[in-house]
């Protein structure tokens, strides 16, 4: 074969023909491009900051993607066959969970005096104004609409996404669907009690039951984890001042972390 068919026969990639790379494939002159210091002069610590915040909101993407995929399985219940599907997503949920906690580490090699040089030009940017981590909530049960009325700054477009995120079945609703899809009351919180009791002693027949409620316990944990985790790094920071949005900064989170997901699943345990 000659250069010139070899040539013709070769396999090109991408818009327009193009050859795709490994850096077009990724878009990584955009994704590069996306750190911009509002500092100046540049403090050194800037970059760290955008930049872990920024793959914070990657990881939530990913994990809304997981999330919903694994509802859509347990909807799908017994027959759709997909319950399996559900128990391997949440285990990644679950490891994903667990490197949003281990990235707190990074951010606490700054300073609180490097954080300063910079915190004053964050306001009133604030993480509490972090849409896609407000949707993981919503997804996973803590439903809160009070919430759209204190979010600042908020574009049509995420509220057309929270609102939607209020509105769809959670993680707990389609936990629920897979109980009476094995013959488990789950009408109230007694019945859904009951219910897990049944499974909990009788784990040939509810194996996958039993396995999904404790995915859910565990997403739930480590989203605890996460929170407690980051409670403690915003107060080594900036103590107990008030957050860049107006919030009451690390008094506010505090108060995020006794919050429960699944209440029913840890009640459970001191039926069992």
């Amino acid at each position: 074969m000659t250069d010139q068919s070899a040539a013709e026969n070769f396999v090109s990639f991408g818009e327009q023909g193009a050859q795709l790379t490994y850096g077009s494939y990724l878009r990584l002159p955009d994704l590069l491009d996306a750190q911009h210091l509002e500092s100046d002069p540049p403090a050194h610590d800037e970059l760290l900051f955008i930049t872990i915040h920024q793959v914070y909101e990657l990881w939530f993407k990913q994990l809304l993607h997981e999330v919903v995929a694994a509802r859509d399985a347990m909807l799908a219940g017994t027959g759709g066959g997909r319950l399996w599907w559900a128990q391997h997503l949440l285990a990644r949920v679950h490891v994903i969970e667990r490197v949003l906690v281990q990235q707190v580490d990074v951010l606490e090699t700054m300073t609180p005096q490097d954080f300063l040089e910079f915190r004053q030009r964050l306001a009133p940017a604030s993480g509490f104004q972090s849409v896609q981590y407000r949707e993981l909530e919503f997804l996973s049960g803590a439903k809160d609409a009070a919430y759209l009325q204190r979010f600042k700054g908020i574009t049509s477009g995420e509220r057309e996404r929270l609102d939607a995120r209020l509105a769809e079945p959670t993680l707990w609703d389609a936990f629920l669907a897979v109980l009476r899809s094995f013959g488990l009351a789950a009408e109230t919180d007694e019945d859904i009690t009951a219910s897990l009791r049944t499974a909990a002693h009788d784990r040939d027949q509810y194996a996958v039951v039993w396995a999904l409620a404790e995915a859910l316990l565990q997403h739930d944990e480590l989203a605890a984890s996460w929170r407690a985790r980051h409670v403690v790094m915003v107060e080594r920071m900036i103590g107990a001042k008030s957050g860049t949005g107006g919030s009451s900064g690390a008094t506010y989170l505090r108060s995020r972390v006794p919050m429960q997901y699944y209440p029913v699943l840890w009640e459970l345990r001191s039926e069992l």
